[in-house]
């Protein structure tokens, strides 16, 4: 059961108007193989494997790779939590009629708050920034890319990705402060 109908901002109808008037088939294309790279599926198996990798590594790369799994399974869970209060139309859904020019339907027409897939981003590039500084940029600008694809695809709306973002990078900070409080994660790690 929803409590709470989230209207999408003004804004937000600007920017999907200006995706569904300008956007080419080849970058709809693009974005829907580069989502997928912040599915969670995806990132369940990658973080898995990263995990088990580092149970041969020392305590800081396991350290890591068991903040990292944290991140990815939190991000996976909140968003299904705040999906069951809040009640958005997709964008793809009231934005698109007649000809879609390549545009997919995404998801349950009604869950577009928040973004999934950019609170996952927000997570990993927050996680990463953290685990290895020298990749923060890095780290951030492939996010951001990945975040992007949902507004382009017209899977959320940019207030939903934003949001996600930020909720991902919330996300990681409070499992860091978590883990600071955990007696066994002292050490390798400097906090």
């Amino acid at each position: 059961m929803r409590h709470l109908y989230v209207e999408p901002l003004a804004a937000d109808r600007a920017v999907a108007r200006f995706v569904a008037d300008n956007t080419t088939p080849q970058l709809e294309r693009t974005s829907r193989v580069l989502t997928w790279a912040a599915d969670k599926h995806l990132l369940y198996a990658l973080s898995i494997g990263l995990w088990l990798a580092s149970l041969r590594g020392g305590p800081r790369q396991r350290a890591g790779a068991d903040h990292i799994l944290a991140c990815v399974l939190a991000s996976s869970i909140l968003p299904h939590l705040l999906k069951d209060f809040v009640d958005q139309e997709r964008p793809d859904r009231c934005m698109v009629h007649g000809r879609r020019r390549g545009i997919p339907r995404s998801g349950k027409p009604r869950d577009a708050f928040p973004s999934g897939h950019a609170m996952h981003v927000g997570a990993l590039a927050s996680a990463i920034s953290w685990i290895h500084p020298g990749w923060k940029k890095l780290a951030w600008t492939i996010g951001g890319v990945l975040a992007a694809t949902r507004i382009i695809v017209l899977a959320h709306w940019a207030s939903d990705v934003v949001v996600g973002l930020g909720a991902g990078v919330l996300i990681e900070r409070l499992l860091r402060a978590v883990r600071r409080g955990h007696p066994r994660r002292r050490g390798p790690m400097r906090y």
